[in-house]
């Protein structure tokens, strides 16, 4: 983790990186590098829902233990850090760490909305004290990707009034463990929903059918209209909200009780260039997008990185992928982003769709998005059409494509994997 005296950017962090590595292997260090400097923190990370056991209140414990999963195992009992603590600070603490950091389970403070459990509260007290007793810096991770199961039912980090049901959560959780915290940051990989983004344009028909099948059953087996998870949802649809969620969070924390620093953590995967005309940076630009604006307001970055990524001009497509901004018009999407992504089609959100039959304006900024599309040399897909209207107007305004209920309804599981399987059958 570094302090953010300057503003930040992903090259500060990759060059501070490639420094530490130069003097690591340096012959003339190789005394230096047994002495840990001064204040130098060495430690271990665990996140709560994969290592406490039995969340049973999160999505992320529901999801998993549906029939229609696309998770390979429930945690179940997982580590039962939940009760054994005490040894794994033990441990951490004999093989010469100095510090620790953990989550604090959103799910078990907060089962209802609203309702906070003291008992859960004080459990966490007594993990900290105890992470303390054994002298070990408590670094704590307010949310680890997990969320409680009411908060997923009524449509996740989608609705717009998230970020204010997570400070509230983060100023309660503080106001209660403030004092005992060394550092903390609101959000595990807080940019992770982009990252899926990246990952997803390499995802086989059957597993898009299989989570998109978990996520629909999620949504019966709760009776909730939209039921959302931050690694299964659109991440457009999220990404506004969480950079909101990490703002007042921030905040929230901060009002203390206790004086600690409150960060960002980020995935940072490498992005390489391969050869003239490469989209790294175009690509760079979807992983981070705001980000960086979140780490220069707070007070320290955490970087992750696990994996590496090389693009050339052609890498997307020579795979057969066809790239499309996602509601268009919305959000981050912006016009200057036809002129540095390689795209294929843009899509038409469906909220102008939604009033194409009796407002004029929708109509003309759909006239418009098509107008530019087809000078771009790009294919139009409108998204949400549910009635013969909306499909007429469309038409007639030159759109390529459209998608919604008119043209499918929502299926069944079964349904829906048999006619991916005849989807599939028919290419081949």
């Amino acid at each position: 983790m570094a302090e953010t005296g300057t503003r930040m950017t992903r090259r500060h962090v990759l060059a501070a990186l490639a420094a530490t590595t130069a003097i690591g292997t340096s012959p003339a260090f190789a005394a230096a590098r047994r002495a840990i400097p001064k204040g130098f923190l060495w430690g271990a990370a665990i996140s709560a829902h994969q290592s406490e056991g039995n969340d049973v209140n999160s999505d992320s414990w529901l999801l998993e233990n549906l029939p229609e999963t696309v998770y390979k195992e429930p945690s179940g009992d997982a580590c039962d850090s939940y009760h054994r603590y005490e040894q794994d600070f033990a441990i951490a603490r004999s093989i010469g760490l100095n510090c620790y950091r953990f989550g604090i389970e959103w799910a078990r403070i907060e089962p209802e909305p609203g309702r906070f459990s003291q008992s859960e509260l004080d459990h966490y007290v007594q993990v900290l004290a105890s992470c303390r007793a054994h002298d070990l810096l408590p670094i704590v991770t307010y949310n680890h990707f997990a969320v409680p199961r009411w908060f997923a039912m009524r449509g996740g980090w989608e609705v717009p009034d998230s970020a204010d049901l997570f400070a509230r959560f983060c100023e309660r959780t503080t106001r209660s463990l403030g004092d005992q915290i060394g550092m903390a940051s609101p959000f595990n990989e807080a940019n992770i929903h982009q990252l899926v983004k990246l990952l997803r344009t390499s995802a086989t028909p059957e597993y898009v059918a299989r989570r998109r099948a978990m996520m629909a059953a999620a949504a019966r087996a709760t009776n909730a209209p939209r039921f959302s998870s931050i690694l299964f949802t659109d991440p457009d649809r999220i990404d506004a909200h969480l950079l909101d969620a990490q703002a007042k969070a921030y905040q929230a924390i901060k009002a203390g009780p206790g004086d600690f620093p409150v960060g960002v953590t980020l995935t940072t995967q490498a992005i390489e260039a391969a050869g003239e005309d490469s989209i790294a940076p175009q690509i760079e630009t979807m992983l981070y997008g705001s980000w960086w604006d979140a780490v220069n307001a707070s007070d320290f970055i955490g970087v992750q990185t696990y994996t590496r990524f090389r693009f050339d001009s052609k890498m997307l497509r020579g795979e057969g992928v066809r790239v499309a901004i996602d509601d268009f018009g919305m959000g981050y999407s912006s016009l200057s982003r036809l002129a540095g992504l390689p795209l294929d089609a843009l899509k038409i959100d469906r909220s102008f769709v939604d009033h194409l039959n009796h407002d004029p304006q929708s109509q003309a900024i759909v006239s418009t998005i098509i107008a530019v599309a087809k000078a771009c040399g790009l294919c139009t897909v409108a998204k949400g059409v549910e009635t013969a209207a909306q499909l007429e107007i469309l038409d007639s305004l030159g759109c390529d494509l459209s998608q919604g209920y008119f043209h499918c309804p929502p299926v069944s599981s079964e349904e829906l994997e048999l006619f991916v399987g005849s989807m599939t059958s028919s290419r081949s």
